[in-house]
C-alpha cells in the first residue's frame, strides 16, 4: 500500500508537471493580423512583413496570426471567430466589410479582447483604435492633382468632363476616399461624366465598366480619377484596349509596382505613395502597449475612436525619383525593367 500510495503521488505530481509545461509552452501572447483582399499585393508584400518584424523587434515571445479573407465576408467572420479559440488577445482587423465588422468588434470586446482597425475604418462600433493613412486626405489629393494638371494642360473647363472610379461599397476607407475625391472635383470647375463604386476593389470590374464609359463618352473624357491603382489600371487597360492614343491622365494610389512603371512609361499621371510599412509599424507598437494592458495615446480621433492617421505623399513622373527611388521604397531593378527601362534612364532612375 505505500508503495502503490507513492506511486500514485508521483503519478499525480507528473500530472501537474506536464500541465505547467503545456501552459508555459502557450504562455506566449497571440496577435491576429487579419486582411481584407488578395487583389491587392500590397498585404503580402509590405503590411505583413512590416507588422511581424515590428512585433518580433517589441515582443521576441509574441506570435503573430495571419489570416487573408480573400474578400469574403463570411470567410473572415470564420477567421475572426478561430484566432479568438486560438487565444489571440488583440485583433488587427482590416475589414472586408466595414458594417459586419461591427458585430465582430462586439463579440471580442465583450471577451476582454482588443481590436485595433487598420486601414479601414469600423464607423458602427467603436474599436479600441485605429491606425491608417488619412483617407479622405488621400481621395482629395489625388483629384487635386488632377485638377491642377489639366489646368496646367490648358484644357477648358467646359470641355468634356472627368470620370470616377471608387472602391468598394463595402469599404469605410474607400467612402472617405470617395469624399475627398468629390471635394477636390466639386469645386474644381470640371465636371463628373459618370461615377461608379468599385465591387471589391476589383480592377477587372473597373476596367469593365470604364470600357462602356468611353464607348458612350469617347473623346469627351479628359481624365479619370481612380482611388487606387488597381482600379486606375483596369481604366487604362481600358483605354488601350479601345485604341485611346495618348490615355487621358488617370490617378491611382498605393505606389504599386504596376503603377510606378505605369507612371514611369507615361500612361498613369499619378499615386499615392504611401509604404504600408509605415502603419504596419504603427499598429505592432499599438498592440504591444495594448499586450502590455497600457491605452495607446490617440493623435487624433475618428468615428469617436482613438486613431493615428499618416499624411501620404502624391508621386508623379517628376517626382517619382526622389520621392520612391532616392528613398528605397522601390527598388529600380525590380521596376526598370523590359519597356520601363527606357522611361528609367529617361528620368535618371538607375
Amino acid at each position: 500500500m505505500k508503495t502503490t500510495a507513492i506511486k500514485i503521488i508521483s503519478t499525480a505530481a507528473l500530472a501537474a508537471v506536464l500541465v505547467t509545461s503545456a501552459a508555459q509552452v502557450h504562455a506566449e501572447q497571440i496577435v491576429a493580423f487579419l486582411m481584407p483582399d488578395q487583389a491587392s499585393t500590397r498585404y503580402e508584400q509590405h503590411d505583413l512583413p512590416g507588422f511581424k518584424a515590428e512585433m518580433a523587434r517589441l515582443c521576441s515571445d509574441c506570435e503573430v496570426i495571419y489570416q487573408n479573407a480573400n474578400a469574403d465576408v463570411s470567410l473572415q467572420q470564420q477567421q475572426f471567430n478561430s484566432v479568438i479559440a486560438q487565444g489571440a488577445e488583440v485583433i488587427v482587423l482590416d475589414p472586408v466589410d466595414s458594417s459586419a465588422a461591427a458585430s465582430m468588434v462586439n463579440i471580442a470586446q465583450s471577451q476582454g479582447i482588443k481590436v485595433i482597425a487598420y486601414d479601414r475604418p469600423i464607423p458602427d462600433r467603436q474599436a479600441d483604435y485605429y491606425v491608417s493613412f488619412d483617407n479622405h486626405g488621400i481621395g482629395k489629393a489625388i483629384a487635386d492633382s488632377l485638377v491642377q494638371h489639366l489646368e496646367r494642360m490648358g484644357v477648358p473647363k467646359s470641355q468634356g468632363g472627368i470620370l470616377q472610379i471608387n472602391g468598394s461599397p463595402t469599404d469605410a476607407a474607400a467612402g472617405l476616399i470617395r469624399d475627398g475625391i468629390d471635394e477636390g472635383l466639386d469645386s474644381s470647375g470640371y465636371t463628373t461624366l459618370s461615377e461608379y463604386d468599385t465591387p471589391d476593389w476589383a480592377p477587372p470590374r473597373a476596367q469593365s465598366w470604364a470600357s462602356g464609359q468611353i464607348a458612350r463618352f469617347g473623346d469627351d473624357i479628359i481624365g479619370v480619377v481612380a482611388a487606387n491603382d488597381g482600379t486606375g489600371g483596369g481604366a487604362i487597360a481600358a483605354f488601350k484596349a479601345a485604341g485611346v492614343d495618348p490615355v487621358p491622365p488617370v490617378t491611382g494610389n498605393d505606389a504599386t509596382q504596376a503603377a510606378l512603371q505605369l507612371i514611369i512609361a507615361g500612361d498613369q499621371y499619378n499615386t499615392i505613395s504611401k509604404p504600408a510599412e509605415i502603419v504596419a509599424t504603427a499598429a505592432a507598437k499599438v498592440a504591444y502597449q495594448m499586450l502590455n494592458g497600457e491605452q495607446p495615446v490617440a493623435k487624433t480621433t475618428l468615428y469617436d475612436t482613438p486613431s493615428e492617421l499618416f499624411v501620404p505623399e502624391v508621386v508623379t513622373r517628376e517626382n517619382i525619383k526622389a520621392v520612391v527611388f532616392d528613398t528605397g521604397i522601390a527598388d529600380a531593378s525590380e521596376i526598370c525593367v523590359g519597356r520601363y527601362a527606357a522611361g528609367c534612364a529617361e528620368l535618371g532612375i538607375q
